[in-house]
């Protein structure tokens, strides 16, 4: 059978739309190599020009090949807006302009991606799990507000010197970040609370809060600035060094703090500079009979000054050294024991920063640090740094952030100048299940004192484990169990359980 006919049998309609699809063709197809064989655009009128015979010999054609049958022809693959276009106009002659629209407007489909071939359609998305997304928080304006709040019941069991209580308490814990959506700077707010009341037995309340600003302020010439301010309170550990011992409730602190710094990139070089206030203040603390102790003489006020700069060998990897000032004095100059503690510090570190993506980042650093004190009887306090904070995620859905922070911590004890803490700190979280999420925490804390200090040195181990179930995006289950020790070489050590299960409410 011969696959060409005598094009009198097609339709005026059907030869002239078969004629600017086959121009159309010609064009797609001559197109890219007249683009790439001349160095300037080729205006509309020249395409116009061109294109027009071509599609006017193609009218002329006498034979037509025949479309076998199971198969598309070259109309069927030419773009809808090219073929519509000369059905519309089939009752009247195309015309330059007529013919110059349709192709001018399938030469801008030119430059957008093929599709392929075997163009199938795109693989089905999973299923979202409502566990898992973010809440969409509260919109304040050109803000957005995520809070957070839980509600638990606990049950903590201490042993301190041959006593023991045990106390059942609710805890309302609150967590909220406040972030704005501005096209340039960014400011954002995060508060932390926690609220105690005891239920049962007997044992101190612990109440917490925190909220910290950050404002940052993009500035020209790859220069970022930072203000930040701050406010903590929180009350006094019993196992605190500084602690007030047989006290019924230890006193109430409260923190006040502010900085600025600003950072910016010299090519590879990377500087910053940077400086802290802190304001502290403490309360009375009560004793088992009633009575107060002022701790008026422990409020202080320390400012310190910074400063870092960086090389970079890679965007991974940045070599660093660090050197910093500060100086801390006291309201009163001379405290209740009849010492002058305040004093300056000094201290520098070298270091690295590591950004490899999500499987590993933080920085490490290795220094030394001093302290100095106005009275002379207080020896100074000097102290090897080794500091380090690392996110590891060896797999998905496990995230390792390990710490490593060596601090001078002044005393107030008589006689003592204060102490060295190193700590060491690890979690892993891991993702059990969509909707299930465990976690493990751990650390220890040495408090070194000097050799000549009356106090002995002693270590503090915690370990704490839980488990969060998300029951959907606003609402999780969850449940924790921790144990600290706190072991001292000339005295008894301390113990503490705690565990409790509760609900958390998110927007």
């Amino acid at each position: 059978m011969s696959h060409w006919k005598d094009t009198s049998s097609l339709t005026p309609l059907r030869a002239t739309g078969f004629a600017v699809s086959m121009a159309l063709m010609a064009g797609t197809f001559l197109a890219p190599h007249a683009v790439l064989a001349q160095s300037t655009p080729v205006s509309n009128s020249s395409i116009r020009s061109s294109t027009a015979p071509a599609a006017a010999a193609v009218e002329d054609e006498g034979d037509i090949p025949e479309t076998p049958a199971g198969t598309m022809s070259p109309a069927d693959n030419a773009a809808p807006a090219a073929t519509a276009a000369p059905i519309a106009a089939a009752d009247q002659k195309p015309s330059d302009e007529t013919t110059g629209a349709i192709l001018d407007e399938d030469m801008i489909r030119l430059n957008t991606r093929e599709a392929p071939l075997d163009e199938r359609l795109p693989a089905r998305k999973p299923e979202p799990n409502p566990a898992a997304e973010e809440t969409p928080g509260i919109r304040i304006g050109t803000f957005v507000l995520r809070p957070t709040v839980t509600q638990s019941i606990n049950t903590e069991t201490q042993k301190d010197a041959g006593i023991k209580q045990t106390r059942g308490f609710l805890e309302t814990d609150l967590h909220a970040t406040l972030t704005s959506d501005w096209a340039l700077h960014q400011l954002t707010v995060t508060t932390d609370g926690a609220w105690q009341k005891n239920v049962s037995g007997k044992g101190e309340e612990q109440p917490d809060f925190r909220i910290d600003g950050d404002l940052r302020l993009d500035l020209p010439e790859d220069t970022t600035a930072h203000i930040i301010g701050g406010y903590h309170f929180y009350r006094e550990d019993t196992d605190d060094p500084n602690a007030i011992q047989n006290a019924d409730q230890q006193s109430d602190v409260q923190e006040f703090s502010t900085g600025a710094s600003i950072e910016r990139d010299f090519g590879i070089l990377r500087g910053s500079t940077a400086i802290d206030v802190s304001r502290t203040i403490y309360s009375d603390a009560t004793l088992s009979d009633g009575t107060t102790v002022s701790l008026a003489d422990r409020n202080e006020t320390s400012g310190t000054i910074r400063g870092r700069i960086g090389y970079e060998l890679s965007p991974a990897l940045i070599p660093f050294i660090e050197g910093n000032v500060g100086k801390t004095v006291y309201d009163e100059s001379i405290d209740s024991a009849g010492f002058r503690r305040s004093g300056d510090s000094y201290g520098a570190k070298v270091g690295v920063e590591l950004d490899l993506g999500e499987k590993l980042r933080g920085e490490v650093g290795v220094g030394y640090q001093t302290a100095t004190f106005d009275d002379d009887r207080l020896s100074d306090i000097d102290a090897a740094v080794v500091d380090a904070q690392l996110f590891w995620s060896p797999l998905r859905g496990t995230d390792v952030n390990i710490g490593l922070l060596t601090s001078i911590n002044p005393s107030t004890t008589a006689g003592e100048s204060g102490y060295v803490s190193h700590a060491l700190t690890t979690g892993v979280t891991h993702q059990l299940r969509d909707n299930l999420t465990g976690t493990v925490l751990g650390g220890i804390i040495y408090r070194d004192y000097p050799s000549d200090s009356p106090t002995s040195d002693e270590t503090v181990y915690t370990t704490s484990a839980g488990l969060t179930w998300n029951i959907n995006r606003y609402l999780d289950m969850t449940s924790t169990i921790g144990y600290e020790l706190t072991s001292r070489k000339t005295s008894s050590d301390s113990e503490q359980w705690r565990a409790g299960v509760g609900l958390k409410l998110k927007h």
